[in-house]
């Protein structure tokens, strides 16, 4: 397997970088505790013209402010006060769009996921490129996925909860 650390591989559209995380093995070195699960779900959250992401409408705040960065950037946020959720930014500098890694082979959900894996705010806003503590693997396999509407983004437009955003493996 071999590390990602192209910048090119983040900084692509975010919906291209959302299915070809599917499959990829994403690995944290947290205080000595290496962790090395198999990325099966992600979810494509497209900026300020989509209701469900953070900087809906251009809205940029101490929170999403990692958004606004380069692709390749982390975005670790709390969810209800209490799960941590772990995005990867994509595209280019000042176009706030994210991918969220939903779930791997053995966390069903983004809590659950940044749990198993030592995810907290620590992160938030750096790069994953050349980090020793958190980073994807490649295995040069390409897996098979479906779709499916976005989970938990109720108070989105309706076109924005229907999309088929989120990226399952098969």
């Amino acid at each position: 397997m071999k590390k990602i650390n192209n910048i090119s591989f983040f900084k692509t559209d975010t919906i291209t970088l959302a299915k070809n995380l599917i499959g990829k093995y994403i690995v944290t070195n947290i205080n000595g505790k290496i962790v090395k699960e198999q990325i099966t779900e992600t979810e494509a959250y497209l900026g300020i013209n989509d209701s469900a992401c953070h900087s809906y409408n251009g809205k940029k705040t101490n929170k999403t402010e990692p958004m606004w960065k380069e692709g390749g950037t982390i975005y670790v946020y709390l969810c209800y006060g209490m799960h941590y959720m772990l995005n990867i930014v994509s595209g280019k500098i000042n176009q706030p769009e994210a991918v969220l890694i939903r779930a791997t082979k053995n966390a069903n959900g983004p809590g659950k996921l940044t749990k198993l894996l030592n995810i907290n705010k620590s992160l938030n806003g750096k790069s994953i490129i050349n980090n020793s503590e958190v980073y994807l693997l490649d295995d040069n396999i390409t897996y098979n996925f479906t779709t499916a509407p976005r989970v938990g983004i109720n108070y989105a437009k309706e076109k924005d909860r229907n999309a088929p955003l989120r990226f399952i493996i098969k």
